[in-house]
């Protein structure tokens, strides 16, 4: 990296189906851009053939065991941090903002509920160590909500019963827990009104940026 540019920032997104994670990402972006930050906006699983391969996991038009899944997801996090073409580092040393649409903690969060927990951290180690995020924003919301918001869509996918939802909400929280003083991880309330959600978003990265 030139000794001019200043890395980008690495914000993630996280939350249970149905949080608002799109809503609020894109929202952040925008203000952002606003005050002169150049940003990236991405999502996991990806859009390369790793994550083609997960979507069909997600949709059920590919049946496969959830530890086989788990390793899908870790091998195409890695892709996503290394690609030459777009990946997340190089956009991070050329000085762009990158926004991301879930993370290892969702590998962790989801995953764990059928592959050992450990095991599953194991496989994410190396993307932990190599590229950790500045912040992580869980969006929190009462999983009754979620699941009305996901009521609304066409076709449900793997994980989105009530049963799984909150179980995944609760692993979520134990993790913060767990990866406090390691992670920089802030709980957002996920409002109604989406602006409210926003408004606390934007003064904790306001923090970040120094704004």
């Amino acid at each position: 990296m030139s000794g001019n540019v200043k890395r980008g920032k690495f914000i993630v997104f996280e939350g249970t189906d149905g949080c608002g994670k799109s809503t609020q990402m894109s929202m952040l972006e925008k203000y952002l851009s606003s005050k002169g930050v150049e940003c990236y906006t991405t999502h996991e699983p990806t859009d390369s053939a790793f994550g083609a391969q997960l979507r069909a996991c997600m949709s059920g038009r590919l049946d496969a065991d959830e530890r086989a899944i788990a390793a899908l997801f870790a091998a195409d996090r890695l892709d996503h941090i290394t690609n030459a073409v777009n990946g997340i580092a190089g956009k991070l040393e050329a000085g762009v903002t990158v926004l991301c649409d879930r993370y290892y903690l969702s590998s962790f969060a989801y995953n764990s509920g059928v592959a050992p927990l450990e095991w599953v951290i194991g496989l994410n180690s190396l993307a932990m160590e190599m590229l950790p995020p500045d912040l992580t924003l869980y969006l929190d919301v009462p999983v009754e909500v979620s699941m009305k918001r996901l009521g609304r869509r066409n076709e449900r996918e793997r994980y989105e019963t009530q049963e799984k939802q909150l179980a995944i909400r609760k692993t979520y929280l134990e993790l913060f827990e767990r990866f406090r003083k390691t992670e920089h991880i802030e709980i957002v309330k996920s409002e109604v009104k989406k602006e409210d959600t926003q408004k606390r978003i934007r003064e904790i990265v306001n923090g970040l940026f120094g704004f």
